[in-house]
């Protein structure tokens, strides 16, 4: 049951990847690539239906844990306190802006909610990124598995690295979801952004990649499923003619591969222990919940994941067509 909580964690993590990770990829590019208001517009209006429901997997992601590992949960919520509430200042500036660039006519409030929109996305990755590389790379805890570094030493180089490989790839997986809903000249420069973002991933990958085999002992299933990321990106450059939803479809799949990567580089443990020879830290047996309690949890976490996927699904199929962009 612990080896199945811990792959339901990771799925809920994998899917907030997918899809909201589409969302900030836009965000992050559209002033790239989105050349005057219409076009900006246009790309605001792409990820429009789906932005918030995404952002439910970021939300199920912690009552998850909360549920099945309330150890970890504790830990890691109090020894990042800081990081958490700057993730949810950046949230709120993306949300707000949003909703409020188009309730003022004047230009200057556009551009200005446009660029807190384009800040709070970007960091937001690098935030994210910052923190899946120190769980990579391990936290100082103490006997309790309480976190017991400072906030300087999570902007590490390792953490930096693997930031911004995950604002690259999150770029890239947001040209292909832009390129996939809008049309005319939008469209061509979202599959510019897709052939011109590609080289840098693909440097950053094997940068992250040999890096973190100094940083952290990989298995044997922590290669597969890097190597099979890494024949995704190939394949990604080489169907960049492709039809937009079998780019858009691979690049998902680059994703969840290096998520599957992640999730075997961790296993067994939740919270790793920097460094390796302190200890191992926290791992899915330590830190869950009790037999009962653990069994209960999982039931109602695969059953809620269960409706999100249909409801997603739903809502894709409905509101999933081209944004036509009048110029």
């Amino acid at each position: 049951m612990n080896v199945a909580a811990f792959v339901v964690i990771a799925v809920i993590l994998t899917a907030y990847v997918l899809l909201d990770g589409y969302d900030l990829g836009v965000a992050a590019i559209a002033p790239f690539v989105a050349r005057n208001e219409r076009q900006r517009l246009a790309a605001m209006q792409a990820i429009g239906p789906f932005w918030n429901g995404n952002e439910v997997c970021l939300i199920a992601g912690g009552g998850i844990l909360f549920a099945l590992f309330p150890r970890a949960y504790a830990a890691s919520f109090s020894g990042f306190y800081l990081p958490f509430i700057v993730v949810l200042w950046l949230l709120m500036g993306r949300g707000i802006s949003l909703e409020l660039r188009d309730h003022y006519p004047n230009r200057m409030w556009r551009q200005f909610w446009d660029a807190i929109f384009f800040l709070s996305s970007a960091l937001l990755v690098v935030f994210f990124g910052v923190a899946l590389g120190n769980l990579i790379r391990g936290l100082p805890l103490d006997a309790q598995g309480y976190f017991l570094g400072t906030f300087a030493f999570l902007l590490n180089w390792y953490a930096l690295l693997v930031a911004v490989f995950a604002l690259g790839a999150l770029a890239l997986h947001g040209a292909a979801f832009l390129a996939l809903r809008v049309d005319g000249e939008l469209n061509q420069r979202a599959k510019m952004a897709v052939r011109r973002i590609w080289p840098v991933v693909l440097v950053l990958f094997v940068l992250v990649t040999v890096a973190t085999f100094f940083t952290h002992p990989v298995g044997a299933v922590a290669v597969a499923f890097g190597v099979l990321a890494f024949a995704a990106l190939l394949a990604l450059r080489a169907l960049a003619r492709a039809p937009e939803a079998a780019i858009f479809g691979i690049s998902s799949a680059f994703l969840a591969l290096q998520m599957g990567a992640v999730a075997a580089t961790l296993f067994p443990y939740l919270l790793p222990a920097f460094p390796q020879s302190a200890g191992a830290g926290l791992s899915i047996y330590d830190a869950s919940s009790s037999p009962a309690a653990l069994v209960s949890a999982l039931g109602v976490s695969i059953a809620g994941l269960v409706a999100v996927a249909v409801y997603g699904t739903i809502v894709w199929r409905m509101l999933a067509g081209k944004v036509h962009v009048a110029e």
